[in-house]
């Protein structure tokens, strides 16, 4: 494809010729001759000289290059909107897969893709244009919205209601049992009916082997355009906000609320019963065991502003050699003691 039509699908100013033939997209690392790149971190940048790249995208206020350059506000969204110009998914085969088992009673609106061994149960509700790879399994009186791509070994259980336009990913499971369980005076046990549901509202999509718990009573519930990565935990009776994101192996310990465009890195966890305001941003291991206003920037565990930590951890670093500074100048001044002792004597 010719830069110039790259540059007009994208709507980015071309900085260079029009001519130039691309046939795809890759890291600037990587980039060959055909492939069109992007830089959107800073660090990246005094790798643009010596990138092989056809073209590359940039933000207005970056260096000049020799290499054609396309010209955008927001370089990573240009650069993944042009992923989509080259690859394409493969086409979903209409219908119904002759090994698939459909309950006589599920409701199913508009065209449709349901692929090898995947199970309907009773009175399930689907929208428009649902794609269920092979073996998903949606149990018994889930109502899902249109546009759903559930992808292989995914898995909605009863009664838990999906928005449109929801992805789940490999193996993500929706409406388990949450972890709830009363002590008995035997020290054993008793199992609590789970008997809530989890609602994934609007452009929600979820992780491959990710679980969303449903509450005990009441709801799990996530909110529209959030994004949960892979390996994350949601306990029972959470809520997500608005178009917040879930980093790899999250955990959220039942009844945690988080607010709207949080940011929670790999392995974040956080204790239940707390709220998580607006806009914070945890870093990758935070532990986060109180509420958290809104706006905050964390770190550590137990959890801290992250200049706070950062500060404590060079701190840390230092403290062999501040030990054996203190063990030096102890020394010193026992010895000095000793002298003084002996001189008074």
């Amino acid at each position: 494809m010719k830069l110039g039509k790259i540059a007009k699908k994208l709507g980015c100013e071309l900085r260079g010729s029009k001519e130039v033939e691309i046939s795809g997209v890759a890291g600037i690392e990587e980039a060959e001759e055909e492939d069109l790149t992007f830089v959107s971190n800073p660090k990246y940048l005094p790798k643009i000289e010596s990138t092989r790249a056809g073209a590359i995208i940039l933000s207005a206020d970056s260096p000049a290059t020799s290499t054609p350059t396309l010209i955008s506000e927001n370089p990573y969204l240009a650069f993944a909107q042009a992923i989509e110009l080259f690859y394409q998914p493969p086409e979903p085969i209409p219908g119904i897969h002759p090994t698939a088992s459909i309950a006589d009673d599920v409701v199913m609106e508009g065209d449709y893709s349901i692929g090898a061994n995947v199970v309907i149960g009773e009175g399930a509700q689907l929208g428009k244009n649902a794609l269920l790879y092979p073996n998903v399994t949606i149990y018994p009186h889930a109502e899902i919205g249109d546009d759903l791509i559930a992808h292989s070994n995914s898995v909605i259980r009863e009664y838990c209601k999906i928005g449109n336009r929801v992805i789940l990913q490999n193996g993500a499971i929706v409406g388990a049992d949450g972890f709830g369980f009363a002590p008995q005076t035997d020290g054993s046990y008793y199992k609590m009916a789970q008997s809530g549901i989890v609602v994934l509202e609007d452009d929600v999509e979820v992780g491959a082997n990710s679980c969303i718990d449903r509450a005990t009573v009441g709801e799990t519930r996530i909110e529209k355009g959030t994004k949960i990565d892979n390996l994350v935990q949601i306990g029972h009776g959470s809520r997500v906000g608005q178009h917040t994101v879930l980093a790899g192996q999250v955990g959220l310990a039942g009844s945690t609320r988080v607010g709207n465009h949080v940011m929670l890195g790999g392995q974040v966890g956080t204790a239940g019963h707390i709220t998580i305001g607006d806009r914070v941003l945890a870093t990758a291991q935070t532990g986060v065991a109180r509420s958290v206003e809104a706006g905050k920037v964390i770190s550590g565990t137990p959890e801290m502003e992250a200049a706070l930590w950062k500060r404590n951890t060079v701190l840390l670093r230092k403290l062999p050699e501040l030990v054996r500074t203190v063990t030096r100048l102890k020394k010193e001044v026992d010895e000095l003691r000793r002298k003084k002792g002996k001189k008074t004597r």
